[in-house]
């Protein structure tokens, strides 16, 4: 694939944005944009940007007549899981009908479809999942991104790559919902506690990392089911904690409680997180070090780098 034109739904989001700067690189590629603000959000892009609400099919076809994507990376979604248990007709429409409509429109126009998909598929009793695991989400974000998966391959499209991640943190332009980094950073330096769950595991995966796995997949034009997610498993509790450290504050601001206190309402598998060694062997995929990960962050929050941030 050497000029590829690739339009991203969900730019503006945290995923979508770390993909723009990311494929910035590419300089063959024509990247467009899409969101639901007139306006983007995100400054500096490497190619345009269009309105475009997901769950407008018509809106949809004319995209695809008007730029001819090869690649439609779809990281559009209703992911705030509470939001989705709330109103799980829209969680449909967004989640699951839009990639539908958008596999059909691959599957005419012969581009390749990319779906950011979730480690919530699972239920959460024996983690890390590998790609053939049985998925068994226990919340209504969860079902919908199976039914999404599924979606895709009932298809018959013949080009789709299907891309689970899982606690995805990092820093972007006037985001409209905030990570857990993002949240601990603004409540530390606040100088507020800052509850997180110790019996929730995952594996925190740094949204630039996530980009640069994208794009080798795209690059490398693979086929399936991948996981990208960085490579350590540990509690969100221990994450921020970890992340407090890098971040120049006192660890013993994290206070650790429970998924179930924290989200009452959304339930949450707790024993989660992904395998990546497909991607790695096949995609040359390698997430850096979270410590690593966490202080590239820190500047970009507008936190200082700790002085013993080498150690």
């Amino acid at each position: 694939m050497l000029f590829p034109r690739v339009l991203i739904t969900g730019a503006d989001g945290l995923v979508g944005q770390a993909l723009q700067r990311r494929l910035a690189h590419w300089r063959e590629a024509d990247v467009l944009a899409t969101g639901l603000e007139p306006v983007p959000r995100m400054t500096a892009r490497p190619g345009g940007y269009a309105p475009l609400d997901v769950t407008d099919t018509a809106a949809l076809e004319r995209a695809f007549l008007d730029f001819a994507p090869g690649v439609v990376v779809h990281a559009a979604a209703l992911s705030k899981v509470e939001d989705c248990e709330a109103d799980r007709e829209r969680c449909w429409a967004v989640n699951v009908d839009a990639t539908a409509a958008l596999a059909r429109l691959c599957k005419r126009h012969g581009a390749r479809l990319v779906l950011l998909s979730t480690d919530f598929l699972f239920d959460g009793t024996d983690g890390p999942y590998a790609e053939d695991d049985r998925p068994a989400p226990v919340n209504a974000y969860g079902r919908t991104k199976l039914a999404a998966e599924n979606a895709v391959r009932r298809s018959g499209l013949g080009r789709w790559t299907v891309v689970r991640t899982s606690l995805v943190f990092g820093a972007g332009e006037r985001l409209r919902r905030p990570n857990v980094a993002t949240l601990l950073a603004r409540e530390l330096t606040a100088g507020r506690a800052f509850d997180a769950a110790a019996d929730q595991l995952r594996t925190p995966t740094y949204a630039p990392d996530l980009a640069d796995g994208l794009l080798r997949l795209i690059r490398y034009d693979k086929d399936g089911v991948y996981h990208l997610a960085g490579r350590e498993r540990l509690s969100v509790f221990d994450f921020c904690r970890r992340a407090a450290a890098r971040f120049g504050f006192d660890p013993a601001l994290v206070r650790p409680t429970t998924t179930a206190a924290l989200h009452p309402g959304a339930p949450r598998p707790l024993d989660g997180g992904l395998l990546i060694l497909r991607a790695e062997s096949e995609a040359g995929f390698r997430p850096r070090p979270l410590d690593a990960a966490l202080l590239d962050l820190a500047p970009c929050l507008g936190l200082p780098v700790p002085v013993d941030s080498g150690q």
